[in-house]
């Protein structure tokens, strides 16, 4: 069977889903403010290789762990809903199918605590 990687078009369709994510979250006043001062171009690098490796893609996740890559953001849970909510929609408006979607979105909830250091959201 082939990985949600492979499902929704490799390389290529990763990085158009980010391009879209993030314009997307950008352009969202409540959470363009966690991106102030960031390099969004090396963000962005770093979220397709974390995107294709949450999706089976062939490359390894090599970054840093999503609490720590998060900490001191004070990201609420609200926001990671709202991020979640973004990611759901470029992934629609790139042809993804919703159960496809709901599968990605599955896979991120147990992130949700570790992102926002939110234990009650685990």
């Amino acid at each position: 069977m082939a990985s949600i990687f492979d499902q929704v078009g490799g390389p290529p369709a990763v990085s158009a889903v980010v391009d879209e994510f993030y314009s997307r979250v950008l352009a969202d006043p409540t959470l363009a403010g966690y991106f102030t001062g960031i390099d969004v171009i090396k963000l962005k690098a770093h979220q397709r290789s974390f995107v294709a490796a949450a999706l089976g893609g062939p490359q390894e996740y090599r970054g840093r762990g999503m609490d720590e890559a998060h900490a001191g953001l004070g990201i609420t849970p609200d926001d990671f809903d709202t991020v979640v909510t973004h990611l759901a929609g470029a992934l629609a408006c790139l042809g993804v199918p919703d159960e496809t979607i709901v599968t990605i979105a599955g896979t991120l909830a147990p992130l949700k605590a570790q992102i926002t250091g939110d234990q009650a959201a685990a």
